[in-house]
C-alpha cells in the first residue's frame, strides 16, 4: 500500500507538471495572439446583459450561471482552504495569476465549443469532444475526453461535493452520514430528472443569491479585521516568492495554487464549453467574453473571500487527519461567528456544492450523448441512477481518496483539451477577426 501511494503521487506529479507547462504556455500564447483579450472587462459585462437569443437552447445568462454554479463549488471553499493548508498562503497568489492566464483558454474553448456544436432534439450539445471530432477530425480523442469527463465528474467531482455537504451537515447537527446521503440523493434526483431546462432554471435563481451571500460574509469579516487585511495580502504575495518557498518547495506551492485554481474555475479543462455550447446565442466570441467573466468572479471574488475568512483566523493551529479542507473553513467560520459559524458555512457549502453537482451531472449527460449517437430515454435514466449512486457513496467515502482521484483525473483532461485548443488556434483567431470586422469594420488593434 505504501509503495502504491508513492507511485500514485509520482504519477500525479508527472501528469500535473506536463499539464501546467501546457496550460501556462498556451495561455501566454493566446494572451499575445488575442492582444490580451482577458483584460477587456467592459466588453465582458456588455455581452452578459446585451446578448440576443432565439428560442433554441438556454439563454446566455442561464448558461453563464450554470457554468458559474459549477465553478463556484466546493473548490472555492474547501479547495482554497486546502491550498492554504498544504501549499501555504503563497498558493493564493498563484490562483490569482492562473485566473488571468487561464481566462484566454476559457475564451478559446468557449468559441470552439459553439463553432463545432451540434443540434439535438432538446437544443444544442457541444464541448471539447465535439471540437476534437469535427474540428480536429479525431473522433477517438473526443471519445477519450468524454470518457474521462464521465469518470472524473461522477466519481470525483460529484463525490467530493456530496462529501463536503455531509461533513458540513454533521458538524451542524448530530446526524448519521447515511441520512444526509439519502436526503441529498432524493433532493438531487428531483432536479436532474427534469433535464437541462430545469437545471438551468434552478441555477438562474440560486447562483446569484449564493454568490452575494458569500461575498457579503467575507465583507463582514474584512471590515471586522480591516487592520490586519494589508498584512494578509502582503503575506500572500511575499510567501509566494519567499526564500522558504524557494528552498522548501516553490514548485509545490505553484502547483498546489494552480491545481486548486483549476479545480475551482475549471479553466483549461474544457468543461465550461459544454454548458456554454447549449446557449441559444449564435456568436461564439460574445459567449467567450461572458465565460471569461465567470473565471474572475470565481477566483478573484469567491476564492479570495475564502482566503480572507481563513487567514484572519488562527488556522495555523490546526492538525487534521483525512483533511477535506472544509474543516479548516469551518474552524474559520466558528472563529468569526461563534455558534452561527456552522450554520453560515453549511448554507454556503450546500448551495455551492448543490449547483456544482447539477452542472457536473449535465457534463456527464452531454458526454454520453457524444458517445452514443442516438441516446434513448433508458440510457439517460441509467446514467441518472448511476450518478445518484455515486453521489450517495461520496457522502461516506474518505475525503483524501476523493481529492487524490480528482487531482490525478484533472491533469489528463487539461492535457487533452489544451492540445486541441492549440491545434485549432487558427479557427479561434479567425472567429475573433470576423467578430472585430463585423463590429469595427476592420480587425481591431485594441
Amino acid at each position: 500500500m505504501f509503495f502504491g501511494d508513492i507511485m500514485f503521487e509520482i504519477i500525479n506529479k508527472i501528469l500535473w507538471s506536463v499539464a501546467i507547462i501546457m496550460i501556462v504556455a498556451s495561455s501566454i500564447y493566446f494572451s499575445f495572439s488575442f492582444k490580451f483579450i482577458q483584460f477587456e472587462f467592459i466588453e465582458m459585462i456588455q455581452h452578459l446583459f446585451c446578448s440576443k437569443n432565439n428560442d433554441i437552447g438556454i439563454t446566455s445568462f442561464q448558461s453563464f450561471l450554470m457554468t458559474l454554479g459549477a465553478r463556484i463549488g466546493v473548490g472555492s471553499i474547501a479547495g482554497v482552504s486546502l491550498a492554504i493548508y498544504l501549499g501555504g498562503p503563497g498558493s493564493i497568489f498563484w490562483m490569482w495569476i492562473s485566473a488571468f492566464l487561464l481566462a484566454t483558454n476559457t475564451f478559446s474553448e468557449t468559441v470552439l465549443g459553439i463553432v463545432y456544436r451540434r443540434r439535438d432534439n432538446n437544443g444544442y450539445v457541444g464541448g471539447p469532444s465535439y471540437y476534437m471530432k469535427y474540428g480536429l477530425g479525431k473522433k477517438k480523442l473526443g471519445v477519450i475526453y468524454a470518457v474521462l469527463i464521465i469518470i472524473s465528474y461522477y466519481f470525483g467531482f460529484v463525490g467530493i461535493q456530496s462529501n463536503t455537504i455531509t461533513k458540513s451537515c454533521i458538524s451542524l447537527v448530530n446526524i448519521s452520514p447515511l441520512i444526509v446521503a439519502t436526503l441529498l440523493t432524493l433532493f438531487i434526483s428531483f432536479i436532474i430528472f427534469g433535464g437541462l431546462k430545469k437545471i438551468a432554471a434552478f441555477s438562474e435563481k440560486i447562483v446569484p443569491l449564493m454568490t452575494c451571500l458569500y461575498i457579503g460574509i467575507a465583507i463582514y469579516v474584512l471590515i471586522n479585521n480591516f487592520r490586519i487585511i494589508p498584512n494578509i495580502f502582503f503575506t500572500i504575495i511575499s510567501s509566494a516568492f519567499s526564500k522558504k518557498s524557494i528552498y522548501g518547495g516553490l514548485i509545490g506551492t505553484v502547483i498546489v495554487g494552480i491545481q486548486r485554481g483549476i479545480f475551482s474555475n475549471e479553466a483549461g479543462i474544457g468543461t465550461g464549453s459544454i454548458t456554454s455550447s447549449s446557449t441559444s446565442t449564435n456568436s461564439p466570441v460574445s459567449q467567450g467574453y461572458i465565460q471569461m467573466l465567470g473565471i474572475y468572479i470565481t477566483t478573484l471574488l469567491i476564492c479570495t473571500s475564502t482566503a480572507i475568512i481563513v487567514m484572519t483566523s488562527r488556522y495555523q493551529l490546526l492538525n487534521i487527519p483525512d483533511v477535506n479542507g472544509i474543516e479548516i473553513t469551518q474552524y474559520a467560520f466558528n472563529y468569526h461567528f461563534g455558534d452561527l459559524g456552522n450554520l453560515f458555512l453549511f448554507i454556503s457549502v450546500f448551495l455551492f456544492s448543490f449547483t456544482t453537482i447539477l452542472t457536473g451531472y449535465y457534463y456527464g449527460e452531454s458526454s454520453l450523448k457524444f458517445l452514443i449517437t442516438n441516446v434513448k430515454k433508458k440510457h439517460l435514466i441509467i446514467l441518472r441512477i448511476f450518478s445518484l449512486i455515486i453521489l450517495f457513496l461520496g457522502c461516506v467515502m474518505p475525503s483524501y481518496l476523493l481529492w487524490e482521484f480528482i487531482d490525478v483525473m484533472i491533469a489528463p483532461l487539461a492535457i487533452v483539451n489544451i492540445y486541441a485548443l492549440f491545434s485549432l488556434r487558427g479557427d479561434i483567431k479567425l472567429e475573433l477577426e470576423c467578430y472585430n470586422i463585423k463590429k469595427y469594420g476592420k480587425i481591431s488593434n485594441r
